[in-house]
C-alpha cells in the first residue's frame, strides 16, 4: 500500500496537542458522520492515533464502533469502493476509499485460553473498555468521530513524551490475554526508541515461556517487523534480557557462551549486533532498504560459533567451519519460525558465504577465485558485499584500512571481470544440447557431469570458443568409463 501525503488531499486539522502540520482526510469525518447519522459510535484508533501524534506518516487507518460487523457492512454500503468481512469473525471489516484501505472493528474483548493459541474473542459496548483491552497505553488512544473528542483513559500521551511502554492494566493480565504482546514490547521499542517500564520488565521475564503458545507465523511477524525497524538493536537486546529469546531465537543468547572470560577474542554477542546495526549503514549502498534478509544474515552470521568453539593447547580460541555449521543452524530456525524457502535459502547462503572474503589477502586470488566468488553467491553478491564490509568490527584502524582497501581492491576486479565476461550469468561454453550432440550421448546423469565439468573449466579458465571448448569436452570424455565400454550395450548412448 503507498504511503500517503495526507496534506495532498482535502484535510482537517486535528485537536490541540497534536503536531500542528498534522490533518487527516476530511472522509474520516463524513465516515465518522455516517456512523453517527446510523446511531453508532465511531472512533479512529490505535496506531494510527499514535503515530499522528509523533508527527510521523501514517499508512493505515483503523476504527473501533459499537456497531456489529453486519450493521458496519450495511453503513459502508454506498460509501465504500470495496469492502470485504475475511474478519468478521473478529470484528473486523475491511474497505476501501480510493486509494485508502481502512479497517473498522466492532469494540472488543478477547483473551487467549491458557492452552490455546486462538484468541477468544467476545463482543463490547464501550470505547474505554475496548481500549482498556489493546496491549499498551500509547495505542489505547482514540479520536471519536466526526469530532475528533481526544480519548486517552490511561495516559498514553503522557507515555510517549517519556518514551516508555506500560500497560493499561497490569502487564501480567496483557500478556496471559495475548502472549506475542511481549513481542511487540521488543517490536515498539525498536520502532519508537522507546523503553518498557519496570512492571513490563519483569513481566516478560516471569511470563516469557507463555510465548510458546502463539504460532510461529505470529512470532516470525513481529520478528521480521522488528528486525525492519529503524533500531532493532533495542527490540533484540530487550528479547534477550526478557528470556524471550530463549524460546523464539535462542540461538541470539546462545552467542553470548561462545565469548570467554579472558577475552581472547571478541564478543560475538555484540560483535553479531554490531555487524547488524553496520549493515544498516552499508545496505542503501547495495541493495534496497530496509532489507530483512540482509539485517538477519548479519546478525546471525556468526550463529555456528557456540558449537565450533575449540581452546587449542597454545590457549588460542577457533571457530573452524562456523559458517557451514552456522548456514543449517540459520535454516533450521527460519523453517521452524515458517519463513518462506526463498528468504531461508537466501540468508543461510550469506551465513555459509561470509568468510570466503577473507581468503583474499592483498589480492592474490587469481581470476578463476573471483569467478567462482561470484558465481557462489549468484544473485546475493550485492548482499554478500555489503555483509562482508558489515563484519570489520576491529578497532585496530590500520586493519580496518586494510581490509576495506582489499575489498575495494576485490569488488574492482569483479566489475572489471564482469565487463568482459559477463559474469552474472556464467555458463558453460557449450549447453546441455550441444553436450548431448557432440558426445551422441542421451539426456541423463552423464549430461549434468559434463555440464559440471565444462562449468568448471570456465571458472577457471575463463571463456573459451567452440572448437577449444568441444577439443576440452572430448578430452575429458576420453577419460570416462563410458567411453571405454564397447558399442554394443547402451551406456547412455543414443
Amino acid at each position: 500500500m503507498p504511503k500517503h501525503s495526507w496534506t495532498s488531499q482535502a484535510t482537517v486539522p486535528l485537536p490541540a496537542g497534536f503536531p500542528a502540520d498534522v490533518t487527516v482526510p476530511k472522509f474520516v469525518i463524513e465516515l465518522g458522520q455516517r456512523f453517527a447519522d446510523a446511531g453508532y459510535e465511531l472512533a479512529l484508533v490505535g496506531g494510527p492515533v499514535r503515530d499522528m501524534f509523533l508527527g510521523s506518516s501514517v499508512t493505515d487507518l483503523d476504527f473501533t464502533t459499537d456497531a456489529v460487523p453486519e450493521t458496519i457492512q450495511h453503513i459502508l454500503t454506498g460509501w465504500s469502493h470495496a469492502q470485504w468481512d475475511i474478519g468478521a469473525a473478529f470484528g473486523t471489516i475491511g474497505a476501501r476509499y480510493d486509494d485508502w484501505i481502512v479497517e473498522i472493528t466492532t469494540y472488543r474483548d478477547e483473551k487467549y485460553d491458557p492452552d490455546s493459541r486462538k484468541p477468544q474473542v467476545v463482543f463490547g459496548t464501550e470505547l474505554v473498555e475496548d481500549l482498556r483491552r489493546r496491549d499498551f497505553t500509547v495505542n489505547a488512544m482514540a479520536l471519536r468521530l466526526p469530532d475528533f473528542e481526544l480519548v486517552d483513559p490511561f495516559g498514553g500521551i503522557k507515555a510517549l513524551v517519556a518514551g516508555v511502554l506500560e500497560t493499561p492494566g497490569t502487564p501480567q493480565a496483557s500478556f496471559s490475554d495475548d502472549p506475542l504482546r511481549m513481542m511487540r514490547a521488543a517490536r515498539f521499542a525498536a520502532q519508537l526508541g522507546v523503553t518498557v517500564s519496570q512492571h513490563v520488565a519483569k513481566a516478560m521475564a516471569e511470563m516469557s515461556e507463555r510465548i510458546g503458545i502463539i504460532s510461529p507465523e505470529r512470532v516470525r511477524e513481529e520478528l521480521v517487523k522488528l528486525v525492519l525497524a529503524p533500531q532493532p538493536r533495542r527490540g533484540l537486546e530487550l528479547l534477550v534480557a526478557s528470556g524471550i529469546a530463549d524460546h523464539v531465537l535462542p540461538e541470539l543468547p546462545a552467542m553470548r557462551q561462545a565469548s570467554d572470560a579472558t577475552h581472547r577474542h571478541k564478543d560475538v554477542y555484540e560483535h553479531s549486533l554490531q555487524v547488524m546495526e553496520n549493515a544498516m549503514q552499508h545496505e542503501a549502498d547495495y541493495v534496497e532498504a530496509p532489507n530483512f534478509v540482509l539485517r538477519f544474515a548479519a546478525l546471525m552470521h556468526d550463529i555456528g560459533k557456540p558449537k565450533t568453539r575449540r581452546f587449542e593447547k597454545n590457549g588460542k580460541v577457533t571457530f573452524l567451519h562456523h559458517d557451514v555449521v552456522g548456514a543449517k543452524l540459520v535454516a533450521k530456525r527460519m523453517r521452524a519460525l515458517r519463513f518462506d524457502k526463498d528468504t531461508t535459502k537466501a540468508v543461510a547462503r550469506l551465513v555459509e558465504l561470509h568468510m570466503r572474503f577473507y581468503g583474499y589477502g592483498d589480492g592474490e586470488w587469481t581470476d578463476s577465485a573471483v569467478r567462482r566468488y561470484v558465481t557462489d553467491a549468484g544473485k546475493l553478491l550485492a548482499h554478500l558485499h555489503a555483509l562482508t564490509r558489515s563484519d570489520v568490527t576491529t578497532q585496530n584502524k590500520r586493519k580496518a584500512r586494510r581490509l576495506a582497501a582489499a575489498y575495494d581492491d576485490l569488488e574492482t576486479r569483479i566489475e572489471k571481470l564482469a565487463e568482459e565476461e559477463e559474469l552474472a550469468a556464467i555458463r558453460p561454453d557449450l549447453d546441455g544440447q550441444q553436450i548431448m550432440q557432440i558426445l551422441d550421448i542421451k539426456p541423463g546423469p552423464l549430461v549434468g557431469r559434463a555440464y559440471k565439468y565444462l562449468l568448471n573449466l570456465r571458472l577457471d579458465e575463463g571463456p573459451a570458443d567452440f572448437e577449444t571448448a568441444k577439443a576440452a569436452l572430448l578430452d575429458w570424455w576420453s577419460d570416462q568409463p563410458e567411453a571405454q565400454t564397447s558399442d554394443d550395450g547402451d551406456n547412455g548412448r543414443a
